[in-house]
């Protein structure tokens, strides 16, 4: 294999390339990404940029001379446009058609937009171009965009409680801005967490002065803010559409690849001979936990990166990549850590701390088995005795014996 060419250029596709240089490929990697900037850390958007104490300079994930050390053909600033399987190339932007021998597919994701953004809104794709009337949350032009519009006196609509829009609004709220955020759950991220640890940070917006309305459906963003399905405007100089993402493979169409919520692969993250996927786009076949995900996390990211690099080196001592998934969020003074796979979980206990007192450790039940782990404010050596369990897959009456659920 003398050609290897990566589409993304993500912490997904910088972690596959850094990979196979590691593990002794001296052909040529072509890593190819829509941005015109190196690949850079995401995570810190929502905090640490959005919140003005680190400037751009601080979320490269690699110095220049790092990078340049890897020899990489690098192609910035220009979007792969389409993917010719039998001919083996990527179609660019440009013109360009780039050969390959391997391939390795990590575009990430595009925020979901809203009708009446002027950006594309109105098909909940993301598709567009163009300044909108609401902010989106995904590239560092973006964070820097919202970071100078907010401060006293200001006031933002955040649209979304999940973790990216909570997030974002208590960086806001910590800046003097005004918030009112808007989620039309009854209780902001139940699914994932359950509806007693929802409960509990929602609470911490509460407390911290933010406007939280969970139940309410917007219909889009109009003139000095964004109204309601209701009719009603809720006012704001700003807006920041938090509502999801979008799997980036439009470009993949016609294509041959098989496209669902994501770029569907195996157990391997393998989506056809020589052609893998990771990070954000990828879905693919999870052993450890018996089900297909796609996780939208930066850990996961790194690590998927890292293994399809290796099993498109080595097809024939190839790996199912079976981790066990972990996120981290950081609102106001809480560090909330999760391992495992929450979402679907059937039950929740709580096994240390007191919810009450917002510093606690949860545990989620799939089947018989413990799916996950949630942390607040606990040290480390509490969570990683419940990753192992999760980790083995232990029975859930082994681990948890006879202790009261805390509910869904």
């Amino acid at each position: 294999m003398k050609h290897v060419v990566v589409v993304g250029g993500s912490a997904a596709g910088l972690a596959a390339a850094e990979t196979l240089r590691r593990e002794g490929y001296e052909g040529t990697i072509t890593l190819i990404g829509d941005e015109p900037y190196h690949p850079y850390d995401r995570p810190p958007l929502s905090k640490q940029i959005l919140g003005g104490q680190w400037e751009p300079d601080r979320v490269p994930l690699r110095a220049p001379a790092d990078l340049d050390a890897l020899g990489l053909d690098l192609r910035l600033g220009v979007a792969a446009t389409g993917l010719d399987l039998a001919g083996r190339t990527v179609a660019l932007a440009d013109g360009e058609r780039v050969p390959y021998e391997g391939l390795v597919i990590a575009t990430g994701v595009r925020p979901r937009r809203l009708p009446g953004d002027g950006n594309g809104g109105g098909d909940g794709d993301g598709n567009g171009g163009g300044e909108g009337r609401a902010h989106v949350l995904r590239t560092l032009d973006d964070a820097l965009a919202l970071r100078d519009r907010l401060g006293p006196g200001r006031r933002l609509a955040v649209v979304g409680a999940g973790f990216l829009g909570a997030e974002a609004a208590a960086v806001a709220r910590g800046l003097g801005t005004e918030v009112t955020l808007l989620e039309p759950a009854p209780v902001p991220l139940a699914p994932a967490v359950g509806e007693r640890v929802g409960r509990v940070l929602a609470q911490a917006h509460h407390d911290h002065g933010v406007d939280l309305r969970t139940g309410v459906m917007v219909a889009e963003v109009a003139d000095g803010g964004v109204r309601l399905t209701d009719g009603t405007l809720v006012e704001a100089d700003e807006v920041l559409v938090a509502i999801g993402s979008v799997p980036n493979t439009g470009w993949l169409e016609g294509s041959g690849l098989t496209l669902g919520d994501g770029l569907e692969c195996d157990e391997y993250s393998a989506a056809a001979p020589d052609v893998y996927g990771a990070g954000d786009v990828a879905r693919w076949h999870n052993p450890l936990f018996g089900t297909a995900m796609r996780i939208e996390h930066r850990t996961n990211a790194t690590e998927q990166g890292m293994a399809v690099a290796r099993n498109l080196l080595r097809p024939d001592e190839r790996r199912p990549f079976a981790p066990v998934p972990y996120f981290w969020s950081d609102q106001y003074d809480l560090r909330i850590q999760a391992h495992g796979h929450l979402r679907g979980h059937e039950e929740v206990a709580v096994v240390e701390g007191a919810l009450e007192e917002r510093k606690f450790l949860a545990v989620y039940r799939s089947g018989d088995r413990v799916a996950g782990v949630l942390a607040v404010g606990m040290p480390p050596k509490a969570i990683r005795t419940w990753r192992q369990a999760v980790a083995t897959r232990a029975a859930w009456r082994d681990a948890v014996g006879e202790l009261v659920p805390e509910g869904a």
